[in-house]
């Protein structure tokens, strides 16, 4: 008998097209595709297959889905679960690899393109430019419905200086504020602010960290936002200054406010 297999892909940001080739063949061979119709463009589901079997996994709770990797279990299929960005990243996956190996399925990831560097490429920027910064730190804000361990605070990791792309945190703007420049940061760092990077109704808004709180809330942004904040040297803050492009001609362009 042949043993199930479930495939973590990696959907990326937002745009289908930036769906790895991996991906996409890994969509196309599955019998089951399981994907969040709020995290995943519905483009995607252009590979699967007519007779693929499709759940919109977004009402779900990951325990949800144990009936589903029972029968995947139980009859040899190959189940798709399609997680936004990359799988890695706060993607919940753990939990469901452990419970598909404890049912004796296959497992594998397809890693994914990350909303942070589309934000990047939406805006022009390296994020590693050499003697300006050689790190990037990738966290979300303290609070909220999941504890962060111990010395994960925003501020601790803001004493580095370095980049960051805080995931998770645009309902607490002011919070987030608050904690980047406790921990060091000038007020004038530039940040980038990206809600739904490379889908239709993207909008990316640059400003200065001290504007970050005001920038948030003029734009109600309140999920599915990323901030990126750039640490930069006259060269490369010059750059910012330049008018963003937006990354398709068949979306309106991303739009720049205030000075970086």
């Amino acid at each position: 008998m042949t043993t199930g297999k479930v495939w973590f892909v990696g959907a990326g940001p937002g745009a289908a097209d930036l769906l790895t080739l991996r991906a996409a063949r890994v969509i196309a061979a599955a019998d089951v595709v399981v994907w969040a119709a709020s995290l995943v463009h519905a483009d995607v589901l252009t590979h699967a297959r007519a007779d693929a079997e499709v759940v919109d996994s977004s009402r779900l709770p990951v325990e949800g889905l144990l009936p589903l990797y029972r029968r995947a279990a139980a009859g040899g299929l190959t189940v798709a679960r399609v997680h936004s960005g990359d799988p890695a990243l706060w993607g919940a996956v753990q939990e469901q690899l452990d419970l598909c190996r404890a049912l004796g399925l296959d497992t594998e990831i397809v890693p994914g393109v990350s909303s942070f560097t589309a934000a990047a490429a939406l805006v022009g920027r390296e994020l590693t430019i050499p003697e300006v910064a050689q790190s990037v730190i990738l966290t979300r804000l303290e609070g909220g419905k999941t504890p962060m361990p111990p010395g994960e605070r925003v501020r601790e990791f803001a004493r580095h200086g370095t980049t960051m792309a805080l995931f998770l945190s645009a309902a607490r703007s002011g919070q987030a504020q608050v904690e980047l420049l406790a921990g060091g940061y000038p007020p004038d760092t530039p940040v980038v602010v990206a809600y739904r990077a490379t889908w239709p109704d993207e909008l990316v808004v640059r400003c200065t960290l001290g504007e970050l709180e005001a920038t948030v809330k003029e734009h109600r942004l309140w999920k599915h936002t990323l901030f990126l904040v750039v640490v930069s040297n006259a060269r490369s803050a010059s750059s910012d200054t330049q008018a963003v492009s937006s990354y398709s001609g068949k979306r309106s362009p991303t739009v720049s406010t205030g000075p970086p």
